[in-house]
């Protein structure tokens, strides 16, 4: 038993040690996932090694349960950002505001073939704009049965699993197909014309993940989101950056891209909302995002049941409001410059 206790309890402070590396190689980006599983494991190696005949525990022993401590403390301080105890990032509209943005962002996985689910959600949920990413030409010509109901529409079916299609009930305007790092992985700039004539920027995207047989390094996925984040910065006025991140909302790169573009995330104050992994209930975190610039108040917001992916699709119900003030972050100086570096590093490979 405490040999077990040893080597569980080296793995998990090695674990929650290595984001604290800030290197781009995957072995530790992919650290930056699991930082709740963590927490729940530390915490009930903790418990254990208090039972574990504590009058006769040696000086190695109390020097482990200190540093798990310390760990426990480290890890439920960045977790309580994303729950209900921590003050809201975007503010609540009110339930009763007719006057709503109705967004759905779904990695619909590739190879999946019940596109009956993902064309049953959009009927059950009725967004205003939908995005699916991982998207080939079979599910595109799946799909092309929306397009009664929305009659905007951005398709980009690839076979390589960075697909996107985009649709709309309101007019899609200055519509933009940009491959800001590599020319195989598209992203999407558009504006959307409301019927109130308001318009607002959106953004989709979808970066490499820093796996292996993907990318060994997230230097790519990190320079596509923060320069997305400094185009919506420039832009100024309402705007939404949605899709696949492949990063999770806590992660270091995530949190730069918050300040970098001043936009805000829901999940902040409210909870985490996983969407990966569906099969494996424990190892699951946020990886689809919808942020928000400092326009809205949020009305609702729902990880959907399965469609058959591996990831859960997420909706969002959004009101736009100018005089809103959220709780943005603001990037220093050494921060900004931080971006610009990775952002160079991602355009260099």
């Amino acid at each position: 038993m405490k040999v077990a206790l040893y080597i569980i309890s080296a793995l998990i402070i090695i674990a929650s040690l290595m984001p604290l590396v800030k290197k781009d190689y995957w072995t530790f980006r992919i650290f930056d996932y699991p930082r709740f599983q963590k927490f729940i494991v530390i915490s009930c190696l903790i418990i254990i090694w208090f039972f574990e005949d504590y009058g006769h525990l040696t000086k190695v022993d109390l020097g482990i349960i200190t540093v798990l401590i310390i760990l426990f403390f480290y890890l439920l301080r960045q977790i309580i950002p994303y729950t209900p105890f921590s003050t809201k990032m975007v503010k609540s509209a009110n339930k009763h505001d007719p006057a709503t943005l109705e967004l759905l962002v779904a990695n619909v996985y590739q190879y999946n073939r019940q596109f009956h689910k993902c064309l049953q959600m959009i009927k059950r949920t009725r967004p205003d704009v939908i995005m699916l990413v991982e998207t080939n030409q079979a599910w595109a010509d799946h799909m092309a049965l929306l397009k009664d109901k929305y009659p905007h529409q951005v398709e980009i079916p690839m076979e390589n699993t960075y697909g996107m299609l985009l649709y709309s009930r309101f007019p899609l305007i200055d519509t933009q197909i940009n491959y800001l790092i590599d020319e195989e992985i598209p992203s999407i700039q558009s504006n959307l014309k409301l019927d109130s004539g308001q318009s607002i920027r959106i953004y989709g995207i979808h970066p490499t993940p820093p796996v292996p047989g993907e990318n060994t390094h997230s230097t790519e996925r990190d320079a596509e989101i923060l320069i997305v984040g400094k185009m919506a910065k420039t832009f100024g006025r309402a705007t939404i950056i949605m899709g696949d991140l492949n990063d999770v909302a806590w992660s270091y790169t995530t949190e730069l891209f918050l300040k970098v573009s001043e936009m805000g995330d829901p999940r902040r104050g409210r909870g985490m909302f996983n969407t990966f992994h569906v099969k494996y209930p424990f190892l699951r975190w946020p990886l689809d995002h919808i942020f928000l610039s400092n326009h809205f108040r949020l009305k609702k917001l729902k990880v959907q049941p399965s469609i058959g992916s591996d990831h859960f699709p997420i909706s969002i119900s959004v009101v736009l409001d100018k005089e809103v003030q959220n709780e943005q972050m603001e990037a220093s100086e050494q921060e900004l410059d931080k971006a610009q570096e990775k952002i160079i590093s991602g355009m260099e490979i």
